[in-house]
């Protein structure tokens, strides 16, 4: 009889739901394709700084933090590296999360909310346009969203109004489940509420999370977790597909412990 050890029957688990597409009719390969491509980052004009933990919480941003008025971070955990540093540049920050009674560290400018975020309205539980709301007037206008909320990400962002998100003018989201991009019914949720975000954003960076591998079908390699840098399209500089590198100087695994993963070269 073999026995696993705890971190063996993690990583069968990990790997078991990153390829559970497989279970349903596949989107083809071509339409899937097309849709990475419209996902492939640009370089807009401005540089790109590292805020947060120099592993995982900590995320490329474009140098474009002058006059932010506030910061909404639902999904708080344990890791708020990102959160104090906007609190130290002066950038109020909107927590939210129902999973702990507070931010681990206390900040004069940190405003937490016990809430998870979906699309209902309950004792634990608020929408986007909500949190937004509980701002003040004097902090709208032009925020930064970090949104790492564990797969909720897309029924949030897609049930957020066009003024909500308007409000943002730089997005960094960690996306969770893209394998299920393999699925022809399960990718309908992830491709919508990526081509809601297109209409007013960019894609400026992709950093693949290697808490585990990627999948492959057909040519097309998809890492199950990545984290995406979104500037809104009002703040471009310029706009070209030059002179990016992936990964990017500042890039850094997530999981000291596991192998190193690259962005696949179908997504740059």
């Amino acid at each position: 009889m073999v026995i696993l050890q705890t971190h063996q029957i993690k990583s069968l688990v990990e790997r078991l739901l990153g390829n559970r597409v497989w279970l349903e009719p596949s989107l083809e390969l071509d339409s899937l394709e097309a849709f990475i491509s419209e996902l492939k980052p640009v370089n807009v004009g401005i540089p790109l700084v590292r805020i947060g933990s120099k592993q995982d919480g900590g995320y490329l941003v474009p140098d474009d933090l002058e006059g932010l008025k506030a910061c909404v971070s639902p999904g708080v955990s344990t890791e708020i590296g990102f959160d104090l540093e906007m609190a130290e540049r002066g950038i109020p920050v909107y927590m939210a999360d129902a999973s702990v009674p507070g931010p681990p560290v206390d900040h004069d400018i940190f405003n937490f909310f016990p809430k998870f975020l979906d699309v209902f309205e309950d004792e634990k539980n608020m929408r986007l346009d909500t949190l937004c709301g509980l701002m003040p007037d004097a902090h709208r206008g032009d925020a930064i969203l970090q949104m790492d909320i564990e797969g909720a990400e897309y029924r949030v962002l897609l049930d957020a109004s066009d003024d909500t998100l308007s409000q943002f003018r730089i997005i960094l989201l960690e996306c969770h489940n893209l394998t299920r991009l393999f699925g022809r019914q399960n990718s309908q949720l992830i491709i919508a509420t990526f081509r809601k975000l297109l209409r007013h954003f960019h894609v400026v960076h992709i950093h693949p999370n290697n808490v585990c591998p990627a999948s492959q079908r057909g040519g097309i390699s998809i890492p199950p977790v990545m984290e995406f840098t979104f500037i809104r399209k009002d703040r471009v500089r310029s706009l070209s597909r030059d002179a990016l590198t992936f990964p990017h100087p500042l890039d850094r695994d997530n999981m000291s412990n596991r192998p190193s993963l690259a962005l696949p070269e179908t997504w740059r």
